[in-house]
């Protein structure tokens, strides 16, 4: 069976259910996608057999450009006045040190050739931003070393790409000494050939989008074909340069301030999934299991070299003096997955050469470690996503730099019955953040001991300026419906839309709802789906947040029967602490065990059997 289209709709099909069954199953999607690559390799055969080299290739280095575009959209500038340093020197010093260990390891525990083994730690110094990106979303790291992993993920990438290029250009030489010279040269003018086109071509886009000379349906297509012609223009300027001028390109049009690119961060999020999907399946499809077992124990001491020597040791030596803390260092000395862009170098590079060795260009005895090249960079992927996935979360909380599953609530207004709300959320240890546009709101807020932010919750500034550790859902309960749903739709991305609550509209008796579609809203919240207006009503006159643990004795039945069709039962809280919001979809029944946050009027005679 060699009909290609059977073929590629089966590697997409793979990488959607690999990607569907990480999600379920809390894995990092990579394992899964590298699985059933390799899975599709032994029954379908290599991707070769369907795509020649020729092709495939390209197709692998057009997509690695994409990816690390998208990447580059995500980086803020504001990130860097508390962690710049420490990127800096992470992606110079730490680079440098990781280039020399690897290098070592593989010629101690590999027996490979010194000149394979420096091209092996030239191609192994970059991380994964495709592996990094997924597991900083799902631990919730403190801000400062989130931001410090996702810039390091991001920007050594290019920088290691173009490091395996220069040794490999020496390889071919046949002298790293005669390297030495061109390599300078061609650290240089990558830097300004890539630096130079990223900047220009952001400039000109930005011009464009700023003029409405870029039809809205036709924004996100422009910006990936710019992204995509760019990098070949780069490349064929300088080879290998293009990587830094897509990421300099996303940088740029991410850092300007005259005109909104968010809309293109969300396509490009959804076609990066697509991307790494197929190329993680295409890419693993041409391991050969012969070549693996090739590879011995002593992938596995490399591998472990990597983990535990490596990358401590890189750490360390590029952090000091900068402001990172202890606890914060060590968490990046166990966050550093390879990824797409080592695969991909590593697979090309494993072609030109065995295309060398052919044309007898390839120094003598270098030919079986080219060929393994691929295979090994394989196996450092699937190990070292695999450690770091697993371990870096529980680390992260080991070291009190995340939480297992966020609890804090991100409060979008701070009227006087949101305040009690908060506060009584805030006595029970969850950490809660108040934003309101209203100084004076955000005044008594913080005259409540609570935290705070002035300012809109949708401008970008004040989305920069947000710490949202610990936080992990967001309540919009502003008087106005429609900020409440952009507000929803805006930290959709943050929290995911299960974690995303907004009040009941306000309902006109001539029409269904006067409020937003549902397809721009948040879930409903609090038991009876109460509106803004109701609940200032309740709490104006009278009504008090009251906290009741419910046992076998003091029932939910009992609560009701206590205080009312008018009490509003807010959240529930489980014996772990877990805290759940109440609303009309879903809820779960409440029973003994659990504790009762709502807003009642307080009865005149209370109950002795529950805490009221």
């Amino acid at each position: 069976m060699h009909d290609p289209a059977i073929y590629l709709a089966s590697v997409l099909g793979l990488g959607m259910v690999a990607q569907w069954i990480a999600w379920r199953l809390k894995l990092p999607s990579i394992l899964l996608l590298l699985g059933f690559g390799f899975a599709a390799g032994q029954y379908f055969g290599p991707p070769d057999d369907y795509l020649k080299p020729e092709l495939l290739f390209p197709f692998v280095s057009l997509c690695v450009a994409v990816i690390l575009f998208e990447g580059g959209l995500t980086l803020r500038f504001s990130e860097l006045r508390e962690s710049g340093r420490a990127v800096l020197r992470l992606c110079s010093i730490g680079a440098l040190v990781a280039w020399v260990l690897i290098t070592i390891a593989a010629i101690l525990c590999l027996g490979f050739d010194w000149r394979i083994s420096v091209l092996v730690g030239a191609i192994l110094t970059v991380t994964g931003p495709t592996v990094i990106a997924p597991l900083l979303r799902q631990i919730k790291p403190s801000k400062r070393v989130g931001a410090t992993a996702k810039w390091e993920g991001i920007l050594i990438d290019p920088v290691g790409a173009v490091l395996a290029v220069l040794v490999l250009q020496g390889i071919l030489s046949g002298s790293m000494q005669a390297a030495v010279g061109a390599a300078a040269l061609g650290i240089l003018k990558t830097a300004l050939i890539g630096g130079i086109l990223g900047v220009v071509a952001a400039w000109i886009l930005e011009q464009l989008l700023k003029r409405h000379l870029i039809p809205d349906y036709l924004e996100n297509a422009v910006l990936l074909a710019v992204s995509v012609g760019m990098f070949v223009v780069s490349n064929t300027l300088q080879h290998e340069s293009g990587l830094l001028a897509v990421t300099v390109f996303g940088i740029a049009l991410a850092n300007q301030k005259s005109v909104s690119v968010r809309h293109v961060i969300e396509f490009k999020e959804h076609l990066r999934v697509l991307l790494i999907s197929v190329l993680f399946v295409l890419l693993s499809g041409r391991i050969v299991w012969s070549e693996m077992r090739e590879l011995g124990w002593g992938a596995v001491g490399f591998l472990a070299a990597l983990i535990f020597v490596v990358r401590p040791l890189s750490v360390w030596a590029s952090t000091v003096g900068t402001s990172l803390t202890h606890r914060e260092r060590w968490f990046l000395c166990f966050l550093a997955p390879r990824g797409i862009v080592a695969a991909a170098v590593a697979s090309v590079f494993s072609i030109e050469l065995l295309h060398a060795a052919e044309q007898g260009v390839l120094p003598l005895g270098l030919e079986n470690q080219a060929r393994l090249l691929a295979p090994l960079t394989f196996v450092v992927i699937v190990g070292t996503v695999a450690f770091y996935g697993l371990a870096a979360a529980p680390i992260a909380r080991r070291l009190e730099l995340a939480q297992a599953r966020p609890q804090g609530i991100l409060f979008v207004g701070a009227d006087a019955w949101v305040r009690a709300v908060a506060k009584a959320v805030q006595n029970n240890g969850i950490p809660v953040l108040l934003v309101d546009t209203n100084p004076q709101q955000i005044l008594r807020a913080r005259m409540d001991g609570l935290p705070t932010a002035l300012g809109n919750v949708l401008s970008e500034s004040i989305g920069e300026r947000l710490d949202l550790s610990g936080i992990g859902r967001l309540l919009a309960v502003t008087p106005n419906d429609e900020i409440n749903s952009l507000a929803a739709m805006e930290y959709a991305h943050v929290f995911g839309r299960s974690e995303i609550y907004q009040l009941a509209p306000w309902e006109s008796r001539s029409t269904s709802s006067a409020g937003s579609p549902q397809h721009m809203r948040g879930r409903s919240m609090f038991s009876g789906a109460p509106t803004h207006a109701a609940l200032r009503y309740l709490f104006h006159n009278g009504a008090v947040v009251k906290e009741t643990n419910l046992t076998e004795q003091f029932t939910i039945d009992d609560f009701d029967a206590l205080y009312g069709d008018t009490a509003v039962i807010l959240f529930a809280i489980d014996s772990e602490g877990i805290m759940s919001v109440r609303g009309a979809e879903h809820e779960q029944p409440l029973g003994p065990g659990q504790k009762v946050l709502a807003l009642v009027q307080p009865p005149v005679e209370e109950s002795e059997n529950g805490k009221v």
